[in-house]
């Protein structure tokens, strides 16, 4: 039995080392998940947010405190451009993906 959890050689580390390689990567992807998000929040929509505002918001009211802080900001994004006309053509366009023609 103690000759189980003998590690003698670099071959028979090398587990352990790939699952210590793994839990690190795992630990950095769930700890990034904020500003992922931030990142993507302004490259979308020109909102700019701090990390630490949404893991406060995530760690206070889970996933929906996330999911109505983000359509709160873009509600009040869209208010800032102001009315939308629905006569306008260039927004009721719409585009087949298969054929690519622009359908009004």
């Amino acid at each position: 039995m103690e000759n189980l959890f003998r590690i003698d050689t670099l071959s028979s580390a090398m587990p352990l080392i790939f699952a210590g390689i793994l839990l690190l990567i795992l630990i950095i992807s769930f700890r990034s998940r904020a500003v992922v998000f931030c990142q993507y929040l302004e490259a979308m929509t020109g909102i700019r947010l701090k990390p630490s505002d949404v893991r406060r918001v995530y760690r206070e009211k889970g996933r929906n405190g996330v999911r109505e802080l983000f359509l709160d900001l873009i509600i009040r994004e869209d208010l800032k451009d102001g009315p939308i006309d629905p006569e306008d053509t260039l927004s009721r366009r719409v585009v087949k993906s298969s054929s690519h023609q622009v359908v009004e």
